[in-house]
């Protein structure tokens, strides 16, 4: 860790003035100082939970085969290592196999929140009605049971 005093690079500066040039400019915003912003400011609707569910970003020309590599990356890359783990080792085994329409529903999945997702799967906490008739999450729920009873690892990137 980088470590200075900022009086002797500059003894003018008084000790508020030397904190606010060290810290993050996230802090400097008028929300206060606080680093992990009110992120309801950003949407036309207060947030009725903790965490905002984001619209997700429109990709209206994007390929089959892109989309499939996208939503590969993005089981893998989900940020709760339960989550990555389910999400990424259903995406090797099920989506070169979907069609436009799996790979759609699956996309709209993936923009719940990760842990809604492992709880729906591993049937810890009750599916909302838009995904009671879901086929893919019912895949994913079926894949989380691992009848096999295999090891589970996160799948080799390819190439």
């Amino acid at each position: 860790m980088l470590r200075f005093n900022i009086r002797k690079i500059n003894p003018v500066i008084s000790q508020t003035r030397a904190l606010s040039i060290l810290q993050p400019s996230c802090t400097k915003h008028s929300h206060g100082g606080d680093p992990f912003p009110n992120l309801a400011i950003r949407h036309s609707t207060a947030l009725d939970t903790s965490y905002p569910n984001l619209p997700p970003i429109p990709r209206p020309n994007e390929s089959t085969e892109n989309k499939r590599r996208r939503l590969i990356y993005q089981s893998r890359k989900r940020g709760i290592l339960e989550t990555d783990l389910l999400l990424s080792t259903f995406a090797k085994t099920w989506l070169p196999q979907f069609d436009r329409d799996q790979l759609d529903e699956y996309d709209r999945l993936l923009d719940e929140p990760d842990w809604d997702i492992f709880y729906w799967a591993t049937h810890k906490k009750p599916v909302p009605e838009r995904w009671q008739k879901s086929k893919v999450l019912e895949m994913v729920s079926d894949h989380a049971r691992n009848d096999e009873k295999k090891v589970l690892r996160m799948p080799d990137l390819e190439a």
